[in-house]
């Protein structure tokens, strides 16, 4: 099963699985359509710091095309890379953005974790999704809506992970993340 990609070329709509590999290199090579744009942008950031964990997301948008997210912990900071086709229109064919942000660890006020579990015949669990939040000091940039018009909303940042959508290993991933950024989070920095 096969997308439209942009540049005439079909994008797979199921991705490798990128849980097997422990390094940042070989997981964005395996997973991401531009892990060299991706790498070079996280590098310019990283410079040699150590990659304590990181999660990978990727999907096909029918307006947008390919969108592809890398989010890496070092300890005191998360550096997120965001790459995503520009669609028809708005550029020549094949454009995309490419985009860093990087969030102190010390502006993570919350982390939350919610895991659907669910029973089998013979009654064991197995968790079939999990959603994770980080919530930061810093405001939503979003215009109000008439959800949120009762006063400002602190910027969060979301990620999830289904069997469907990632597997079994990428739920395992994104929680394991997850509990690194708690570990981390109200830790006084050396």
């Amino acid at each position: 099963m096969s997308r439209p990609g942009f540049g005439g070329g079909d994008v797979p709509a199921v991705f490798p699985d990128w849980s097997p590999y422990q390094d940042l290199e070989s997981a964005a090579r395996a997973y991401l359509r531009d892990p060299d744009v991706a790498l070079e942008a996280l590098g310019g950031v990283l410079r040699g710091a150590s990659v304590l964990g990181f999660t990978l997301e990727r999907f096909v948008n029918e307006v947008n095309g390919v969108w592809q997210e890398v989010v890496v912990c070092d300890g005191s900071r998360l550096v997120l890379w965001h790459g995503e086709d520009v669609p028809p229109g708005e550029g020549p064919p094949g454009s995309m953005t490419s985009s860093l942000r990087v969030v102190p660890v010390s502006t993570v006020t919350e982390v939350g974790c919610r895991r659907r579990l669910t029973r089998d015949d013979s009654g064991a669990i197995r968790v079939d999704s999990i959603d994770v939040y980080l919530l930061l000091t810093s405001l939503d940039e979003a215009p109000p809506s008439e959800e949120t018009a009762g006063g400002p909303r602190h910027d969060a940042l979301r990620f999830g992970k289904t069997l469907d959508d990632g597997g079994a290993g990428q739920i395992a991933r994104l929680e394991e993340f997850a509990r690194l950024v708690a570990s981390v989070v109200g830790r006084p920095m050396l």
